[in-house]
């Protein structure tokens, strides 16, 4: 390998480099045994993340209109607590938030059966937390999904 090969391997990432010299990572949820695209499909993290902005935007209004009475500095933890009441409300019993419903998405177990409300419970303190939603692997399953070995499907 020369010095080219080696930067370009680099500057392309890990993951074009290990294709390169052919690694087959496969398609986004083939490892736990999904199918690659329609119902059933891992979602893709935008719909995921318009999901969570739907949820989050229903609670502020909440929070704003009917709890603080406008009260700008309480708005901010009342949404939070609203959003994390929602998501253990909704995905422990259905298995989706509004959001998630209205982008046709269903929050299941790794072996496609419901959650239980621990596990239920430990996903949604760590998606409050970010963090933890934002770093994600190769199935495009966030921190918090992995923990509850939970994983977000197309409906």
């Amino acid at each position: 390998m020369d010095k080219r090969e080696a930067i370009g391997s680099w500057l392309s990432g890990p993951r074009a480099a290990a294709e390169d010299m052919g690694v087959d990572f496969g398609y986004p949820g083939q490892r736990l045994g999904l199918p690659q695209e329609g119902p059933g499909s891992v979602a893709r993290f935008g719909r995921r993340l318009g999901a969570v902005a739907i949820d989050w935007a229903a609670c502020q209004v909440i929070a704003y209109g009917l709890i603080t009475g406008g009260d700008q500095g309480a708005v901010g933890n009342w949404t939070l607590a609203l959003f994390v009441t929602l998501s253990v409300l909704t995905v422990g019993t259905v298995g989706f938030t509004p959001g998630k419903r209205i982008l046709g998405l269903r929050v299941v177990a790794e072996d496609g059966g419901r959650l239980g409300i621990g596990r239920v419970v430990l996903r949604t303190l760590l998606l409050a937390l970010v963090i933890p939603a934002l770093v994600w692997d190769r199935d495009g399953r966030g921190l918090h999904d992995r923990a509850a070995k939970a994983v977000q499907v197309r409906i």
